[in-house]
């Protein structure tokens, strides 16, 4: 069945997407076209920093009553910060639509950034970056994005970095949404049993009166990436190995074939090709993955592996065998409409959460200006020959264009 998403666009730029829903529960989210990337030089970590205080007042609320505003009738809120958005959501019984929409708008575009809360919170987000410090399976994606995107904004860690956030002031988190937060980069994303024109009212009450701002969104292309092979002693008792290249954009045509190949290589099933090589067949590894991310502009390819620091090379001598087979030889026809059937399943598991397809809603909005149906997007991906599939292989798994990052003791 059709899932039917209502789009909406407010005079000052703000975008609005809807589904109805027959549930007792809604999901409702502001998501902004702004994150990490955006930071100026002496920035870094200040999107993050953003996210977390725009819980800790605003003209008219403490941080105490931000927080028990909808967890007292029993919601969950949270937000998330990544290269190229934040986004602030939260579930809720449908009866209480209202003060989800008003509270959340509050937070997002009213925040005060008390000077005694950003003190703390700056404490909270440093705790944060030494407990990711001390688990070299999450540290070791930050360093290789370094690797692939030298210099740039998009190569940084997204939490920054203890000595700069220290120096952070309410008026600096300020003047970065006054820069970013802009209407026409603002999506807001609705699931619940609602009909549009009830959403669009509760919406418009508090989003409509934002000022018009229309600038362009101007981003700096990454560029300089040469591939290097490193090694870093680590002390832990397993390797964690990273391998990969620069990758596609959203609206790259081998977007949706490397999507494909990239889930026939180390996707979640157990059957991915990384996983029957390394450790079905030779018992080697046991946290092993894929992933295929494109970003506005660019993208990135990794494969992650953590095995005894013994097995590394024989790790990567199975990973690259696979690498080539994909690279050297074309799918059979029965090998793509398995592909296809797999990754089809997967994505409509994916948003069999309701909060998880809300927040998929609003990205699809801020990328491509519109939601696919589930049909659209299997038709997307039967479209995909194999010969694509083959053609994205030889651009991404090129061994002359591939880096390696490696942590071990030896």
């Amino acid at each position: 069945m059709t899932n039917i998403y209502n789009i909406h666009r407010f005079p000052n730029g703000v975008r609005l997407v809807h589904r109805r829903t027959k549930s007792p529960v809604a999901h409702f989210g502001i998501m902004v076209n702004a994150g990490s990337r955006d930071e100026m030089e002496g920035e870094q970590g200040l999107a993050h920093l953003i996210e977390h205080m725009i819980f800790k007042g605003t003209p008219k609320r403490t941080a105490y009553q931000v927080i028990s505003r909808l967890e007292n009738v029993g919601a969950d809120m949270n937000a998330f910060t990544t290269k190229e958005e934040t986004c602030v959501y939260a579930s809720f019984l449908t009866r209480h639509y209202g003060k989800a929409v008003e509270l959340i708008s509050d937070i997002v575009f009213n925040s005060t950034f008390p000077e005694k809360e950003l003190i703390k919170e700056k404490a909270v987000v440093i705790d944060e970056i030494n407990s990711y410090k001390d688990n070299p399976a999450e540290w070791i994606h930050d360093e290789f994005d370094e690797v692939l995107f030298p210099g740039h904004p998009l190569g940084r860690n997204i939490l920054g970095k203890p000595a700069r956030l220290k120096q952070f002031t309410p008026a600096d988190l300020q003047a970065f949404m006054r820069r970013t937060y802009l209407s026409n980069q603002v999506v807001v994303s609705s699931i619940g049993n609602l009909t549009f024109e009830q959403v669009i009212a509760k919406v418009g009450k508090y989003l409509e009166a934002l000022p018009v701002v229309s600038e362009e969104k101007l981003r700096v292309r990454p560029k300089g990436y040469l591939p290097q092979t490193i090694a870093r002693k680590f002390g832990r008792h397993q390797a964690h190995i990273i391998l990969g290249n620069t990758g596609f954009h959203y609206h790259h045509p081998l977007r949706v074939p490397m999507a494909l190949l990239n889930n026939i290589l180390g996707g979640p099933a157990m059957n991915s090709r990384l996983n029957l090589a390394l450790r079905e067949k030779h018992g080697i590894a046991y946290n092993l993955e894929s992933n295929f991310q494109p970003l506005s502009d660019t993208g990135l390819f990794t494969i992650y592996i953590g095995t005894d620091e013994k097995m590394v090379d024989k790790a990567l001598e199975l990973v690259r065998m696979e690498l080539d087979k994909l690279r050297n030889t074309t799918l059979s026809k029965n090998q793509l409409r398995i592909a296809r059937e797999q990754l089809k399943g997967q994505l409509a598991i994916s948003v069999e959460s309701q909060q998880q397809e809300m927040i998929s809603a609003a990205k699809s909005i801020l990328v491509y200006d519109k939601v696919d149906s589930t049909e659209e997007i299997n038709a997307k991906i039967d479209k995909v020959s194999a010969e694509e599939i083959q053609q994205a292989a030889e651009i991404i798994f090129n061994p002359e264009s591939m880096s390696l990052l490696v942590y071990n003791r030896i």
